[in-house]
């Protein structure tokens, strides 16, 4: 049997959790401390040692990602399709604008959790979670909606709140 990760399990976590992790990023905004960023990146790439994304691949399966126009450009040209084709074959734009994806789970996730278009996906999929990013606290709402969604953002947050408490 294939290992998986308990997606549901983590939802549950990060849902009990959501008022403590909401309280502890609120602080960590109004004062970050000085070694932040290196911290930060330390628990990324530990969270990453441990979180195999292809064993859970949740965000692939339930959140679309925010297409700008170089992903566009990058993946037509990929399936050396012409760009309002692609776009009227894949896209939408939603309510705030955006051009995502006409429906989930992502078309270019394989049955077996990995991305058909691995070398050329969106930006935004190459970000998530964002824990990596420099000056996190920037971002505590995302942060704290991927923790819902992604285990290693749950357990990001988890390990942060660890470290500084």
């Amino acid at each position: 049997m294939t290992e998986t990760i308990d997606i549901e399990h983590y939802h549950q976590l990060a849902l009990q959790k959501q008022k403590v992790h909401r309280k502890f990023l609120s602080k960590l905004k109004q004062k970050p401390p000085k070694q932040l960023d290196k911290l930060a990146r330390e628990i990324h790439d530990d969270v990453f040692s441990e979180i195999d994304c292809t064993l859970c691949a949740n965000c692939c399966k339930s959140l679309g990602p925010d297409f700008k126009e170089a992903d566009i450009t990058r993946i037509a040209k990929y399936f050396k399709m012409k760009l309002p084709a692609f776009e009227a074959e894949f896209l939408q734009v939603d309510e705030d604008g955006d051009k995502v994806f006409k429906s989930m789970p992502c078309p270019f996730l394989g049955g077996d959790n990995l991305c058909s278009i691995y070398d050329v996906r969106p930006k935004a999929c190459r970000e998530f979670p964002h824990t990596d990013r420099k000056k996190i606290y920037q971002i505590n709402h995302l942060t704290l909606k991927n923790t819902l969604t992604c285990p290693a953002a749950y357990l990001f947050v988890e390990k942060l709140m660890e470290r500084l408490s």
